[in-house]
């Protein structure tokens, strides 16, 4: 949100826009898949475990030649999604999404650039269990208490000077992932990558806000 000038008494710049992305499925799904098919990925610098725990508690136990061949496509396919994240959306992309035609192959690749790469693109939907319905099910539960929060509690408000030095050094967008612990980090020029624990958090969202220099 902007307002066309300073308003007496708001602390928030006039011209500051912040992009909170907290739902971005793509992301979510790598990390349920992670934890609910017991896949060991090796990388550098993977995000941590989910902060809840179920997928682990009923994940599969046994190797397989599947559950391999996920383990090693996953760094990869989460460096895409997270490129994929850190991007500032054209909103003129949505005008010429309507001018296309419903089944065209126009319309499908400005779909594909909006939506990005997913798994179930590259693997189809076998890894998505019932559990992952009932998964998904409590995390909209929580993004729907969250969005009750009044503005004085939103996250960015209680940071704000943090925020504001970090938005004058470029941050416009901020992508949560809802992972144990502090991981915090910068994806692309404007975007910062952290989980919700670090954003709900004063002290550790104004800690790494200040990293975006």
């Amino acid at each position: 949100m902007r307002s066309s000038g300073p308003l007496p008494g708001n602390p928030w710049p006039h011209d500051m826009v912040i992009t909170v992305e907290d739902d971005l499925q793509p992301l979510f799904d790598l990390l349920w898949i992670r934890e609910a098919w017991n896949l060991s990925p090796v990388g550098v610098d993977l995000p941590p475990l989910l902060a809840e725990d179920s997928g682990r508690a009923q994940a599969k136990t046994e190797p397989s030649d599947v559950s391999t061949t996920w383990s090693d496509a996953w760094p990869s396919l989460w460096e895409k999604c997270v490129h994929h994240a850190s991007l500032i959306r054209d909103s003129a992309i949505f005008e010429q999404l309507k001018e296309t035609k419903n089944g065209s192959r126009e319309r499908a690749e400005l779909l594909q650039t909006i939506v990005g790469p997913s798994w179930r693109d590259e693997f189809g939907g076998e890894a998505f269990t019932e559990e992952y319905e009932s998964w998904n099910l409590v995390r909209f539960e929580v993004q729907a208490r969250r969005q009750r929060r009044s503005l004085a509690e939103e996250p960015e408000r209680m940071s704000l000077d943090a925020l504001i030095s970090a938005w004058r050094a470029g941050l416009t967008k901020i992508v949560t992932i809802p992972c144990l612990g502090s991981y915090t980090h910068r994806i692309g020029e404007h975007t910062l990558l952290m989980t919700e624990e670090t954003r709900n958090d004063p002290n550790r969202y104004a800690a790494a806000l200040d990293q975006f220099r």
